[in-house]
C-alpha cells in the first residue's frame, strides 16, 4: 500500500510541478512560437504515457500485492497486448514527430526578402559578418584564416570590401525585419542558441548551416553556444542586440569594413617596418 501511495504521488506530483511551475517557458522574442507549440504536443503526449504508466504501476503493485493462499498466474506472453503496445506507441511517436518535421522544414526554408547576417564560431569566440551597401556576402576559406584575417574572408572577392566585420562584440539587428543567418565554424563544432528567439543550429567546420527568423521584441539577448566546444566552453557567450530601424543604422555606421580593417593592417605593417629599419641599418 506504502509504495503504491508514493507511485500515485509521483504522478500527481509531475502534473502538479508542470502546470503550476512552467519552467521551461522563457519569454518568446522572435516569431517562432511554432517552436513553443512542438514543445507543448510533446510534453502532452509524454506526460499523459508517464502519469498513465505510473498509476498503472500503482494498481498493480496495490491490486497484485502478496496474499496468503494466493498464487501468481504464469503468462509469458500476450499477442493482443503486445500488438496494442506496439500501435499506441507508433501513434504516440508519429505524434511527436510530424509537428516537429513541419517546423523543421519552415525552419530552414528562409524567405526571399531575408537580410543575410553571417555567424561564425571559433574557440571561443562569436564573430559577426554583415553585408554592406552592396547588400552581398563575399566569399571566404578556411585557408585564409590568419590573426588580421579571423574569419577567412577572401582578399581577392571584391564582394568582401564593403562587408562589416565583428569579432567579439554584439550583433545589432533591426526589430520586425527577417534575417537569414549563416553559420559557419573555423576550427570545432559549436551551436549559436538563442533562447529567447526559439533560434539553435549547430556549426560545423567545412559546412554552412542556415535558419531564419524575425526579431519581434527590442532588447538585449544572451548568445548561447549550445555544443561542447573545449575548456572555453562555458565563456563563449555574446548577445543579439534587437533595436529600432535608426539605432541600427546608427551602429552601423560605426562599424568597421573589410577593407579598412585591412588597411588598418597595412599601415601597421608599415609603420613597425618604419621602426625596424633604422635599427637594422645600425646593425
Amino acid at each position: 500500500m506504502v509504495i503504491a501511495l508514493i507511485l500515485a504521488l509521483v504522478a500527481i506530483g509531475s502534473v502538479a510541478f508542470h502546470l503550476f511551475n512552467p519552467w521551461w517557458l522563457t519569454p518568446i522574442a522572435s516569431n517562432w512560437n511554432y517552436i513553443d507549440a512542438t514543445i507543448a504536443i510533446t510534453f502532452w503526449i509524454t506526460g499523459v504515457v508517464f502519469t498513465a504508466v505510473v498509476l498503472f504501476m500503482a494498481y498493480c503493485v496495490f491490486r497484485y500485492r502478496h496474499r496468503a493462499g494466493q498464487k501468481a498466474a504464469y503468462e509469458p506472453e500476450n499477442k493482443r497486448l503486445e500488438w496494442w503496445l506496439a500501435i499506441v506507441t507508433g501513434v504516440g511517436v508519429a505524434a511527436m514527430l510530424a509537428p516537429g518535421l513541419f517546423v523543421w522544414s519552415r525552419f530552414v526554408t528562409v524567405p526571399q526578402d531575408a537580410t543575410e547576417v553571417e555567424v561564425v564560431g571559433q574557440q571561443w569566440l562569436w564573430s559577426f559578418r554583415l553585408p554592406g551597401k552592396s547588400g552581398l556576402l563575399g566569399t571566404s576559406d578556411a585557408s585564409y584564416v590568419a590573426a588580421e584575417n579571423p574569419l577567412g574572408l577572401n582578399p581577392n572577392d571584391p564582394r568582401n570590401r564593403d562587408n562589416i566585420v565583428i569579432t567579439g562584440d554584439d550583433l545589432h539587428l533591426p526589430v520586425g525585419k527577417t534575417v537569414k543567418i549563416l553559420m559557419r565554424s573555423v576550427d570545432v563544432i559549436h551551436d549559436f542558441y538563442v533562447p529567447e528567439f526559439r533560434a539553435k543550429m549547430d556549426l560545423m567546420p567545412g559546412l554552412e548551416t542556415r535558419f531564419w527568423f524575425t526579431p519581434e521584441k527590442t532588447g538585449t539577448f544572451e548568445i548561447l553556444c549550445a555544443g561542447f566546444c573545449g575548456i572555453g566552453h562555458p565563456q563563449m557567450r555574446g548577445n543579439v542586440v534587437v533595436e529600432s530601424e535608426a539605432d541600427y543604422r546608427g551602429w552601423l555606421q560605426k562599424q568597421q569594413t573589410f577593407a579598412q580593417l585591412s588597411a588598418q593592417k597595412v599601415m601597421k605593417d608599415h609603420l613597425a617596418d618604419a621602426r625596424i629599419g633604422p635599427e637594422k641599418g645600425e646593425e
